[in-house]
């Protein structure tokens, strides 16, 4: 139960707001939005959620309400089933944040292991997607091309099936509690943690001498980007664990330096300034690999373009793609056999997209020989992407539908990482800051 309103006199979904975590509702018509998000609080009936006179309440008082941010923290960091309302009780569903980098195009198995899975969780969890623009330049990138990527990049998201109605859509740089909070955390997390991250070790020996200090850093983005939004679940595969692992452990250790009974003092509730999230794991055979070597995952920076099927590749580039990729001599398929990798990541790909389950897929291929299966490979990848193609050419056609779902997906995201980062402000120590007083 709310027990009180912390602003007295203030609207009752801005007054409950300094006691509730996230954002609720839907973003366009009749709304059931509040501050760090409670939907059944009271409706507002606005076409634009805030274009709404509690928004700019929220404004006012954003920057100077550590206790509200506080309150939230608190309620954020536990994981009750309910909250009531005064229209009811409303479930808090758990929060779960994922994103792709706009460099190279988004591939099969961007679609695959990450994306068509967030189709499915935006139903279950309160979900916030983003282009992670950041981390795009950790190595060098094409100025003129980050932009364009990063639209197309949002653009798939939709296109794909992510319901701005239902998840948040948005561009990382966008909100800057991003990058501040990755400064704070770089302060306190020792610099051996980062040294072990496998990927910067197989990364710097590629680029040699050259390599930049964000790419020895960028896990601590990642965990910025995780930490901010207070999640609960992280979709990661077998090469992100590690990041996750450390995200974790730097979590731990702000709240053991900082949370606790001087968190407590400083007026904080809870103990604990970021809630530690837990992996998510994606379904088995989601894991898509290289179309020439099917012990490598397919990757966007792998240097032949042959290697991957793109999102937005023509039906004749997935043929020629298909008839060129790398097989074996053996007659049939079969699932399971580590000697014949190719074999099961194209029988794998084709269950995927085609939808069909194992045991179909098996009963329908088994006798087939190379020449008689790649055609039906094809054709039901062809097929697959189709309408995603369809759907893609009518969200880039309308820049203005997709620059607004960025803004909105933003303006909430920017509310909720900006509670979290004056919660750490607060805790490290920090001088609040305060607005100026008008005479």
């Amino acid at each position: 139960m709310v027990a009180r309103a912390c602003l007295t006199g203030a609207p009752l979904a801005l007054r409950s707001s300094c006691f509730l975590p996230s954002l609720y509702g839907n973003r366009m018509g009749t709304l059931q939005h509040v501050y760090c998000g409670f939907s059944g609080l009271g409706k507002i009936q606005s076409s634009r959620w805030f274009d709404h006179p509690t928004w700019a309440s929220i404004q006012n008082v954003r920057a100077g309400a550590f206790a509200c941010a506080s309150a939230a923290q608190t309620l954020a960091s536990s994981s009750p089933d309910t909250l009531q309302g005064t229209a009811g009780q409303v479930a808090l569903k758990k929060r779960v944040v994922s994103g792709v980098q706009p460099t190279g195009t988004i591939h099969l198995g961007n679609y695959l292991g990450a994306i068509k899975t967030w189709v499915s969780l935006q139903d279950l969890y309160e979900t916030f997607f983003f282009v992670v623009d950041l981390h795009a330049i950790t190595l060098a990138h094409n100025a003129e091309e980050l932009a364009r990527a990063t639209r197309t990049s949002a653009a798939i998201y939709i296109a794909c099936g992510i319901d701005p109605s239902k998840a948040s859509i948005f561009v990382q740089s966008h909100v800057q509690a991003h990058s501040e909070l990755t400064w704070l955390l770089s302060c306190v997390t020792p610099i051996s943690w980062l040294n072990k991250m496998i990927q910067f070790k197989e990364k710097s020996r590629k680029s040699g001498e050259d390599v930049g200090v964000g790419l020895l850093t960028y896990p601590l983005l990642m965990a910025s980007d995780i930490l901010l939004y207070q999640s609960d679940l992280v979709p990661v595969g077998e090469d992100q664990r590690q990041h996750l692992e450390l995200t974790r452990d730097v979590a731990d250790r702000v709240n053991h330096l900082y949370g606790g009974r001087k968190w407590k003092k400083l007026g904080g509730r809870g103990g604990r300034v970021f809630k530690v999230p837990e992996a998510l794991i994606p379904p088995t055979g989601a894991r898509v690999m290289s179309l020439t070597d099917g012990m490598a995952k397919m990757s966007k920076s792998a240097t032949s373009d042959l290697s991957r099927i793109n999102l937005l590749d023509t039906p004749d580039e997935i043929a020629n793609k298909i008839k060129r990729c790398k097989t074996d001599s053996v007659i049939g398929m079969e699932f399971g056999n580590e000697e014949r990798p190719e074999c099961n990541n194209l029988l794998a790909i084709y269950q995927l997209v085609s939808g069909k389950t194992q045991q179909e897929v098996v009963e329908e291929c088994a006798e087939m020989s190379w020449g008689q299966f790649k055609p039906v490979l094809t054709e039901a990848l062809v097929m697959h992407l189709h309408p995603i193609q369809e759907k893609y050419a009518e969200v880039v056609a309308d820049p203005v539908y997709l620059d607004s779902i960025l803004a909105e997906g933003a303006a909430k995201a920017n509310l909720i990482a900006d509670s979290t980062l004056q919660n750490v402000y607060n805790a490290m120590g920090f001088l609040p800051k305060k607005k100026p007083i008008a005479i």
